[in-house]
């Protein structure tokens, strides 16, 4: 068994995860994965689980939020949300 860095539960189905920069991480849940792994929006603070955006290096859960903070860049950025292809 191994022992989840995040929450200490010593899981027989535990996972690992390893980063492009070769860190070896492991989990018991993806929702452990999540807390440790995922990147910050610069604007709403919120997780990024999905592909968000990037804009100049710097990460966003969305377009709104890259135009709230990228104002010359993030006004490039839109959203798929309710977008149909032609």
């Amino acid at each position: 068994m191994a022992t989840c860095e995040v929450c200490g539960n010593d899981y027989w189905m535990a996972f690992e995860v390893r980063t492009v920069s070769g860190d070896v991480h492991t989990f018991d849940s993806f929702e452990c994965a999540v807390h440790k792994l995922a990147p910050v929006c610069e604007h709403c603070e919120l997780k990024i689980v999905g592909h968000g955006v990037e804009v100049d290096g710097r990460f966003f859960c969305c377009g709104h939020c890259a135009r709230a903070v990228e104002t010359s860049r993030g006004a490039e950025i839109r959203d798929a949300v309710g977008a149909r292809p032609a």
